[in-house]
């Protein structure tokens, strides 16, 4: 017979309330007190499924764990906002309750990732827009079913959904070949992750598609908030640097950030240089010019994500895939 959570606490000499905090994944109790509840509670059997007693249609619960590296790129912006929003939309028609979970690369990400693994979850969605692939090497421990969502890493066997980036840069690139007749420089993003790779591979292959060549292109590395792109880019210019005639940025926060300094070095948008961004930001309309970028339907990303989660945990499919999200070319004023 399985042991209960008063017999559990006994067992321990702990209080009931610790025991039923530590098997609740809640705050309260220490990381070393939580880990010796869950450890005592497998090896005596307590049945976990007590905790996700059925309420109605409600199946449990699935968990958003956004991957915090350095905060560079994964922020409070309308971005991620739509995200969540996409994801929490999609729990409330697959009837699951959602948890949102930060998770912190430092030297507490062990105990982290345990917590995670024993707090009973049906599925979890990982924001992995920060991750790298050694980090993701640590998840392997987690037996939960797991959805990637924002990244694509080629040697690891799980399910992905994402932007289709290299598709969006393409779009963007050989907009601007066909209105410039010129070759496009690059406003990269200095921080490196998944996603600015695959759009510098979209940028390159619209490059060689137009018969350019690659090394030709002006390449200008950025900070990837738009104060930090303003400063790099004001730096260049007062150093002497030529803009080229367009540029293609890595993402709005880029293209916004070097708009800014190029229109207080004096060059006119449009005129003297065009610009396209990624992700459509709200602020991409009410700028001046309004920025001609790549829009990214995040909300339905995060639906997508947690319809092949429900899918998994469900067990209506085990085959890995991966899913991509196409874009859609947004033009405005500064091309």
């Amino acid at each position: 017979m399985a042991v209960t959570a008063k017999e559990l606490a006994k067992a321990l000499g702990l209080s009931q309330a610790a025991v039923s905090m530590a098997l609740n994944n809640k705050p309260g109790v220490s990381t070393a007190t939580r880990r010796k509840v869950i450890e005592a509670a497998r090896r005596l059997g307590y049945d976990f499924s007590r905790k996700a007693v059925a309420r109605g249609n409600w199946k449990g619960q699935f968990c958003l764990v956004v991957y915090r590296r350095s905060g560079a790129v994964v922020g409070d912006t309308p971005f991620f906002a739509d995200l969540t929003n996409g994801v929490s939309f999609g729990c409330q028609k697959a009837q699951y309750d959602l948890l949102i979970r930060y998770l912190y690369e430092d030297e507490t990400l062990p105990d982290q990732l345990y917590t995670l693994e024993t707090s009973g979850f049906r599925g979890i969605i990982l924001l992995a827009t920060e991750l790298d692939a050694s980090a993701l090497s640590r998840f392997s421990q987690i037996k939960t079913p797991i959805v990637i969502l924002d990244a694509y890493f080629e040697t690891a066997d799980y399910n992905y959904v994402l932007i289709n980036n290299i598709q969006g840069a393409f779009i963007a690139t050989n907009y601007l070949i066909s209105k410039r007749r010129t070759q496009p420089g690059y406003l990269c993003s200095s921080y490196k992750i998944s996603n600015f790779a695959e759009r510098a591979d979209g940028f390159y292959k619209a490059i060689r598609r137009n018969g350019m060549s690659t090394a030709k292109s002006v390449v200008y590395q950025l900070t990837p908030s738009q104060e930090g792109a303003y400063a790099d880019m004001k730096a260049l210019l007062e150093s002497g640097e030529e803009p080229a005639d367009c540029y293609f940025a890595d993402n709005d926060h880029i293209a916004i950030g070097a708009i800014a300094a190029l229109k207080e070095a004096g060059y006119r948008i449009p005129e003297d240089v065009a610009v396209v961004g990624f992700d459509d930001l709200p602020l991409c309309n009410y700028m001046e010019p309004p920025l001609t970028t790549i829009h990214v339907p995040t909300q339905v990303m995060g639906e997508t994500a947690v319809s092949r989660l429900a899918e998994m945990a469900e067990k209506v499919d085990s085959h890995a895939m991966k899913i991509e999200i196409s874009t859609v070319l947004v033009k405005r004023k500064s091309v």
